[in-house]
């Protein structure tokens, strides 16, 4: 299991820390450290939907005015590549190359446990 993010994101935090309370194991990739590129997010949009995977209600989002250039997919994909804070968070991949996005604990146990 992977679980990507930044460690400063309360719902990477809960994320984590209920892997940590039930003793699942897992690697962290921080976006900070190491970035997603593009063919990355591509293999996660085989499984899950654009408007799943591309954050616009962060302040990224609104910071960089994405809503005035009405990107299409390719340009979605483009700038999730270049600023990994338009990704929602976390994204764990997990089993055969299964995808989650987002918290939700419930989800979780019945995923994960």
């Amino acid at each position: 299991m992977i679980i990507y993010g930044i460690k400063t994101c309360s719902t990477v935090g809960k994320a984590r820390k209920f892997m940590k309370s039930n003793a699942i194991e897992f690697d962290f990739v921080d976006y900070k450290v190491e970035s997603v590129d593009e063919d990355k997010i591509r293999q996660w949009l085989t499984q899950i939907d654009m408007k799943i995977l591309f954050n616009t209600r962060g302040t990224k989002y609104r910071n960089l005015k994405l809503k005035e250039l009405n990107l299409d997919e390719e340009g979605k994909i483009a700038w999730m590549a270049k600023e990994n804070y338009l990704i929602k968070r976390p994204v764990i991949e997990y089993g055969e190359g299964k995808i989650h996005v987002a918290y939700d604990e419930a989800l979780y146990e019945e995923v994960f446990l």
